[in-house]
């Protein structure tokens, strides 16, 4: 490893680390003031994410039968959550979103971009699933890096070699590049780790939300590093994803880069935040 450098382990942990070097936000060495947190949730994040898993996870959850709620209850339960996943922060939630939010605003001000600052307000709310009065998943099944199920782990997913205590690593149904896709099938026909990022998206399509299609596939696909920061996957990729891509990755520097320590006023946005919800929302309440 470069300089020394090496990923500190929880001591149930394997030992066997291959880091590359990280730039200030996402990284995932020793010197990550979060890096014993993060590397224990990405332990079991790549051991239990198995194709079986995830569709065990979307029968169980996604026909939103929990309860009913406004997108406003949603931010404000992530107040009590911190995300074990991330190296950068432990902020509260609800202050990353509108770190998020405001930064796309600031680059982005117009009217024709409001949903473009909704989408950095909501895009993690489906980190409630989370919380111990929703569903109360382990974090290991709501954040953190989204990667395709019933294919090759690609070697860009960071602690890759995590997964090799997961049973489809090992299973030849599943271990080969395409493993049960074809070329070019489209992210849309692809199986990928449970968590908040497709909980939410089917949130807004079952409520009926107005959102556009660019939103919707940001809130879809906004944690899939392999693919939008590291170029892999891309033999399972159509031409909506390839055109798609541009918005994701535009995106994904209002996530990583707001983290920021200084705090958001929640009393000045509050109301702006809510004009946008009930714009792109039909109704108050939705299904959770």
């Amino acid at each position: 490893m470069g300089g020394g450098s090496q990923v500190l382990i929880p001591k149930d942990l394997p030992s066997s680390m291959d880091t590359k070097g990280k730039t200030e936000f996402r990284n995932y060495e020793e010197n990550g003031p979060y890096n014993d947190r993060v590397s224990r949730f990405y332990w079991q994040n790549r051991k239990y994410q198995t194709f079986e898993e995830v569709q065990k996870k979307k029968r169980e959850i996604l026909n939103l039968n929990k309860c009913t709620m406004s997108v406003w209850d949603a931010a404000e339960m992530l107040n009590e959550l911190v995300d074990q996943s991330d190296p950068d922060t432990e902020s509260a939630q609800i202050v990353h979103l509108l770190q998020t939010a405001e930064a796309i605003r600031r680059e982005f001000p117009g009217e024709e971009y409001d949903w473009f600052h909704l989408t950095g307000f909501i895009h993690d709310l489906g980190k409630v699933l989370a919380h111990p009065t929703m569903y109360n998943e382990p974090q290991w099944a709501v954040v953190g890096d989204t990667f395709p199920v019933g294919c090759k782990f690609a070697e860009s997913n960071v602690f890759h070699q995590f997964f090799e205590q997961n049973p489809d690593f090992h299973d030849p149904r599943f271990n080969t590049e395409l493993g049960v896709y074809r070329e070019e099938i489209g992210l849309d026909n692809v199986e990928f780790s449970f968590g908040h990022d497709e909980y939410l998206y089917q949130v807004c399509v079952q409520n009926g939300s107005t959102l556009p299609t660019e939103a919707l596939y940001i809130i879809r696909y906004h944690s899939f590093y392999p693919w939008h920061t590291f170029g892999s996957y891309t033999h399972l990729t159509n031409e909506k994803d390839r055109d798609m891509l541009k918005w994701v990755k535009q995106f994904q520097k209002f996530d990583l880069y707001s983290k920021l320590p200084e705090k958001p006023d929640l009393a000045v946005l509050v109301p702006y935040y809510k004009g946008l919800i009930a714009k792109y929302f039909p109704t108050e309440k939705l299904r959770w």
